[in-house]
């Protein structure tokens, strides 16, 4: 399992990013993959490294169709393949 950070910014519009990061969230939603949202970024749960890019471009695309004239993607990629990991058993793991 492909667990991943995904940090979606738009800029050159308003302040508040409320509404285009509702929009990516939107995306994560209908893919059907398990994902996260927290106060600063998205986690999100993949078999592939090809589902991950292919929902974070969505994702991306999406808040540039919202009207954003600038978006930064950062992506942080956990790819362990020596054993299953979750987002819940890491979480798991630190908590004891």
């Amino acid at each position: 399992m492909i667990i991943s950070q995904v940090s979606i910014s738009p800029l050159g519009k308003d302040v508040s990013v409320s509404r285009y990061v509702r929009r990516a969230v939107d995306v994560f939603k209908e893919s059907g993959l398990r994902f996260e949202v927290n106060a600063m970024s998205t986690v999100v749960e993949t078999e592939t490294l090809d589902d991950l890019f292919d929902v974070v471009k969505r994702a991306h695309l999406a808040v540039l169709n919202e009207g954003a004239k600038r978006v930064i993607t950062e992506i942080k990629i956990d790819d362990r393949v020596d054993k299953a990991a979750t987002m819940r058993s890491k979480v798991r793991s630190v908590r004891g």
